[in-house]
């Protein structure tokens, strides 16, 4: 007889990683030693039954970059034409993407007392990742009503870099829980009925051909709005990843804007804060027009 601490059957998995550093007590461009201006978050969603074709994905990939001496693939170590060649596997491949930004010169020195009795040591990282599941959890409990009838669960895969553990996850979820509906945030609550969290894990990046997915989408992002950690700004690699970007439903306008690319805070806000080129990948993807009202 199966354990009821036995994980549930589970129809989608989602990988989730991030580019940048959650830091904001000092951020740049206003301090000299500060943190990355950009943090993003990335989750790569797809069916579970593709789960078992991502090695042979990123085995692809690899013998399309031609480096025999290449073990592991980090977005950030390649030159721009293997960057280029990883988005364009990613964008074949059937999956969807969700990308959360935040520019963090709104947040530096930042102090919410609400999110800061999360039971984890960074409540703005797992704050960001909130927002990436509630579109993810959406996503996935429209999709499985369509096609199955009943919403079904996503397997979540967290990569460890920054220290994040499955304890911390697990004991910021379970509170998210507690809280109920008063969240005060865009989509409403996470659709909880998609979520299990016994179907969480946090694994090593290292070696994991999962986790390889969202290092590229996240990075290829960052890239994108990036000038002050790796040099100036080059949204091809994000532009190339719009096949497989997330699109809000149908009934709302199907934009990328504020659903599969979530930009905070507002993109009127960044005026006179980034630089041009910085803006011009969310122009790209729907900036500034809107998706629900009160998204932008």
């Amino acid at each position: 007889m199966p354990s009821t601490n036995d994980p549930p059957e589970y129809k989608y998995i989602a990988y989730i990683d991030e580019s940048g550093d959650p830091g904001i007590k000092k951020v740049k461009p206003l301090d000299e030693n500060g943190s990355s201006e950009w943090l993003v978050v990335a989750a790569v969603v797809m069916a579970a039954e593709r789960e078992a074709d991502v090695p042979q994905w990123i085995s692809e990939m690899m013998t399309e970059m031609a480096s025999r001496q290449m073990r592991e693939i980090h977005f950030a170590k390649l030159n721009p034409a293997r960057k280029l060649i990883a988005c364009r596997h990613v964008a074949a491949r059937p999956v969807r993407c969700f990308v959360v930004m935040s520019n963090k010169q709104n947040m530096r020195g930042f102090r919410n007392p609400w999110a800061e009795k999360i039971p984890s040591d960074n409540w703005f990282y797992c704050w960001m990742t909130r927002l990436l599941l509630e579109r993810v959890t959406h996503w996935v409990e429209r999709r499985s009503m369509r096609e199955m009838g009943s919403p079904a669960r996503v397997k979540l895969v967290y990569s460890e870099r920054g220290g994040l553990s499955y304890t911390q996850m697990n004991a910021y979820y379970q509170w998210l829980r507690m809280k109920g509906d008063n969240q005060y945030l865009p989509l409403g609550n996470l659709a909880y009925d998609t979520l299990d969290m016994r179907l969480l894990e946090v694994r090593n990046h290292a070696g994991h051909a999962g986790l390889k997915l969202p290092d590229i989408v996240a990075s290829a992002f960052f890239k994108a709005a990036d000038i002050h950690d790796t040099g100036a700004c080059d949204p091809q690699f994000a532009r190339a990843l719009r096949p497989r970007m997330a699109r809000s439903p149908q009934e709302t306008g199907s934009l990328i804007s504020g659903y599969g690319l979530k930009l905070m805070p507002k993109f009127s806000t960044l005026t006179g804060k980034v630089e041009e080129c910085q803006r011009d990948i969310f122009r790209d993807f729907g900036y500034p027009q809107q998706w629900w009202q009160k998204q932008i």
